[in-house]
């Protein structure tokens, strides 16, 4: 736990599970929140361990179902500052551990619940994962080439940025709120509603334009020369992103177009334009297009693998690539504080790691612990 983090005080219980959730808590343990993640022991084997996101964190099991795993429960939280819950609506009021039952205990709590859907409207019981928070919100259809199936992104961008981030975001808000006038409150975090919320360019061009965006011919996405990805001649890629005319003017002198420059959208070109920085680009490699641009102010990168960019000399000058206990690579920390930097202090643990640890702290004694092992209550 980093002591001198923005967060150092603060203590976490983190009910969640998977992505969303414990990637918020990653975040609030980076800059020193004291986290402390709870999961069912049932779990242990299931293989769904997400185990990047546990750095910085205790992990311990407990089985909220049983009155003594609710007990213990209830104890963690009378000093915590934060619950984090990933449950459907309804089943932490059924465990008996939802946010009414929390504040009898700790009235100052900040609870957050990370849903599909929110805890209110019709869709509030229906099960989903990211494509489906994707989907539903109208950015799927906008995600892939023209003509062509919707593309399923290959990262998730509702668990991580809907649930996890916005999360986050709640919590920090909540907790200055807490500051200023000594009260708690409820965080209602629904990945579609984060979702709908990154639409608001999509809106603005869809006004601009007079025309509904759609899927791989939005101006952001493929449907100009001067915002768009090209093949090369060893089969790999470039993204494209002169958006101003002064990047796509030094885009066309350098490939020997300079004329093409007043005509970056220019609607009865448009195609012609395309089409010839797609034969241009595949006339020479990934590296001999990164050596030619190499120093000019274009706007143009290499699309990189994943491999690569865990490679790429800038990560490592950025601190973005961390080196683990026994070698292992971990990503860095991407908000950057001047005065409280964020630490990883602890690699990820394993399944269960700190059960002894956290139920010794709250004075249960070895006997104890191996009696509630027995019963399956840890």
């Amino acid at each position: 736990m980093n002591p001198s983090g923005a967060l150092s005080g603060i203590t976490v219980i983190d009910l969640s599970r998977l992505l969303p959730g414990p990637y918020c808590t990653m975040l609030l343990a980076d800059h020193g929140a004291r986290v402390i993640a709870v999961e069912d022991p049932r779990y242990r084997e299931s293989g769904e361990f997400v185990a990047p996101v546990y750095r910085n964190k205790r992990h311990m099991t407990l089985n909220l179902k049983s009155d003594t795993g609710r007990e213990i429960f209830f104890k963690l939280v009378k000093n915590a500052d934060v619950v984090v819950q990933g449950f459907r609506p309804g089943v932490v009021k059924r465990l008996g551990v939802d946010y009414a039952s929390v504040c009898r205990t700790n009235p100052e709590i900040v609870y957050c619940s990370i849903t599909g859907y929110g805890q209110t409207g019709s869709m509030k019981h229906a099960a989903g994962h990211d494509v489906n928070y994707l989907s539903h919100a109208g950015l799927l259809d906008l995600m892939g080439e023209k003509n062509r199936p919707p593309a399923i992104p290959g990262i998730q961008v509702a668990d991580l940025v809907g649930g996890g981030m916005n999360g986050a975001l709640g919590i920090l808000m909540a907790l200055f709120h807490r500051e200023r006038t000594g009260h708690g409150q409820h965080i209602d975090i629904s990945m579609t509603d984060g979702m709908l919320g990154l639409l608001p360019a999509v809106q603005f061009f869809q006004a601009l334009f007079g025309t509904e965006q759609t899927r791989g011919d939005t101006f952001l996405a493929h449907r100009y020369a001067c915002y768009n990805t090209y093949a090369t001649a060893d089969g790999r890629y470039l993204a494209v992103g002169t958006v101003e005319n002064r990047f796509w003017q030094n885009l066309c002198d350098c490939i020997g177009k300079p004329e093409y420059g007043p005509l970056q959208y220019d609607e009865a070109r448009r195609e012609e334009i395309v089409a010839f920085l797609r034969s241009t680009f595949k006339s020479k490699s990934l590296d001999q297009w990164e050596r030619e641009f190499e120093g000019l102010d274009v706007c143009v990168s290499p699309v990189r693998t994943v491999a690569e960019a865990l490679g790429d000399p800038l990560f490592a000058q950025r601190e973005m690539i961390r080196e683990m206990e026994g070698g292992a690579a971990a990503l860095g920390i991407p908000v950057k504080l001047g005065e409280t930097p964020g630490r990883i202090d602890s690699a990820p643990p394993a399944f269960g790691e700190h059960t002894d640890r956290v139920l010794g702290e709250l004075g249960y004694g070895q006997q104890e612990i191996q009696q509630l092992r027995q019963e399956g209550v840890v």
